[in-house]
Formats: C-alpha cells, structure tokens, sequence
C-alpha cells in the first residue's frame, strides 16, 4: 500500500510497539524476551511497517523497537514511524512541539533507536502552546536534515489538521502525508470531517485503536477474560461499554461466528474494507493476535454485513 499520495510503500497492517518496553506503570508491558517471538512473527507475516513513539515506556519502546527490528530485517525494507509531543523529562521545553522540543527529540530518539533517520516522523497531538508556523518549520527542517522521510500527524481536529497543511503549503515547506487517528466500529466520528478532508488531500489514513481496546475483541466485557492490560485501562471503561457499544460488539461477534471467525478479525476487516484507510495499527502481546490481524486482511465482507454492523452507531462527543 502506499501511503496516501506520497511514494512510500508500507504493509497492510502496522504493528504498534506501545507494548515494548518495560515500564513500572504498565504490568502488561513486554520485555524484550517476551516481544521478540512476536515481532518475529510479524515479520514473517509480512509487516514491514513498525509504529512508536518516544513517550511510550519513558523511551525504551524506540530502544526495543531498534534492536529486534535489526533482527528480522534490513533497514531499508522496515518503515519505521515514531511520535513527538508528549513529555519525555521534567524541563519547561521537554514536550510540546516547540522548535527546541521537536530539534532534541529527533536527535533523542534516532540515538535511541539506533538509526540515522526514521521513515515517519509524527505530532503526537496538538499543541495549543506553540504556534504552528514554529512546528512546521522545525519539522521541515528535521526532512531537510535527512533525520526523517515523512511527516504525519495524529489524533486532532480537522480544522487544526487543515491549518497545518496550508501553513505548510503557503510556505513551502514539508507537508503532512498521513493521519494517526482513532477510528473503529464503536468510534466513528473521524467519518464526519477528517477523513473526508484527508480523502480529498491524498492523506493515509493510520487507525489506532482498531479493536476499541478490546471492546470489540470481546476481551472488556467477559470478566473472565480480561486482560492485564484490560484491567489497567481505565480511561477506556470512560470511553466505550455504553448500550450502543454492546449493541454493536455483540453484532459483530454474532457475524464472526457465522463467519467461522473470531470478533477481533471481523471488526479488522471491517476497517480494512472503509476508503481511505491504509494501515490500521495493531498491538500484539502474543503471536495469536498477529495470526488474527494476518486472518483479518483476508475476510470480504458484503456491503449487507457492513451495513449490519455500522447500523447501531450513535454520534458521540470527539475524544481527544
């Protein structure tokens, strides 16, 4: 897949490796004995493209990221995506998307992963802060060092997301080529502006959160299958689990069973199958869940089934 109108060719499917890298405030976070059979697994399942940032596990998930990658495959075959923003210290300029913050996060990271340049280099979040001319600046500076191949953005509103475009544009400096966004069967408020505008601007769509953090999976709702990392998320118990929720999670395992398939493959394909989208980002802690998001990519479903699934939906207010 390409992605979006740049000339960059990425996998299917992405793996996300938020749950590399141990981390006392995450007990369902991998070590790197735990996340190598995994990303060995991804490997020979065809991923090539790899998704982190530097705020996840204070660091060590770029670190993990960089030495299994080196592994399993060359340099130039992996895509290698990581994030800015978020706080990585405790000084006045360690987050944000200052010229300062973005120029020292760059350096921090590579030095972290071990590599000269990373293929996507991507704003985490909006920063109110900053103004967006600094941002853009910086980051067009960042691909004109050879430190990054691409930008891309995530999980902001559509107005922001067009600013910075045209911010760029105008200046001619380095636009953004993909969206990281929250989108799934139980949040689809991305439908209404952001994804139509990226449709319309050659932007990939990149979604996080494919399964609803395992709403959709069926992992949130049965108490005895609850995960570590199910238990400790409690900001998704805020987000999903409503009437409509369950409505739609128990579509979707009734079609998986018709479909001879589990529910976390079927509410993949369903996001395989919308336009636009190009790699939605998995998180695997066992190799079964990269033999499903693998048995997703080859699930059609018909428009009917599509329809049974989507019919449930009601508007949410956005989240952040």
């Amino acid at each position: 897949m390409r992605l979006g109108g740049s000339g960059l060719r990425v996998s299917r499917l992405a793996l996300g490796m938020m749950s590399y890298g141990p981390d006392p405030g995450r007990a369902w976070a991998l070590d790197e004995a735990e996340a190598e059979p995994i990303i060995r697994r991804a490997v020979e399942a065809g991923f090539t493209f790899f998704d982190t940032a530097d705020m996840y596990s204070n660091g060590a998930s770029e670190e993990l990221t960089g030495r299994l990658l080196r592994k399993f495959l060359p340099r130039e075959q992996a895509v290698i995506a990581t994030k800015v923003f978020y706080p990585t210290g405790s000084g006045p300029d360690d987050h944000g998307l200052s010229r300062k913050h973005i120029l020292d996060s760059i350096d921090a990271s590579l030095k972290r992963l071990q590599m000269d340049y990373v293929d996507l280099y991507q704003v985490h979040r909006w920063d109110t802060e900053t103004p967006i001319e600094e941002t853009m600046e910086a980051l067009h500076d960042v691909i004109k060092g050879g430190k990054a191949r691409y930008l891309g953005a995530s999980t902001m509103r559509t107005w922001q997301f067009a600013k910075a475009q045209h911010v760029a544009q105008v200046n001619g400096w380095t636009k953004f080529v993909s969206m990281q966004n929250r989108y799934n069967l139980l949040y689809r408020e991305e439908e209404r502006e952001m994804i139509p505008c990226c449709l319309d601007q050659g932007v990939a769509i990149l979604p996080y959160s494919p399964l609803a953090q395992g709403f959709l999976a069926g992992t949130r709702l049965a108490g005895e299958r609850r995960t570590t990392r199910a238990r400790e998320a409690v900001a998704g118990e805020e987000i999903y689990g409503g009437p409509t929720d369950i409505e739609i999670i128990e579509r979707v395992a009734g079609l998986a069973a018709e479909r001879d398939a589990s529910p976390a493959q079927l509410a993949l394909a369903w996001l395989l199958h919308k336009r636009g989208v190009t790699a939605p980002i998995i998180g695997a802690t066992t190799t079964a869940h990269i033999d499903d998001a693998q048995a997703a990519a080859t699930i059609t479903l018909t428009p009917n089934e599509i329809a049974e699934l989507e019919q449930p939906y009601r508007p949410r207010w956005p989240i952040d």
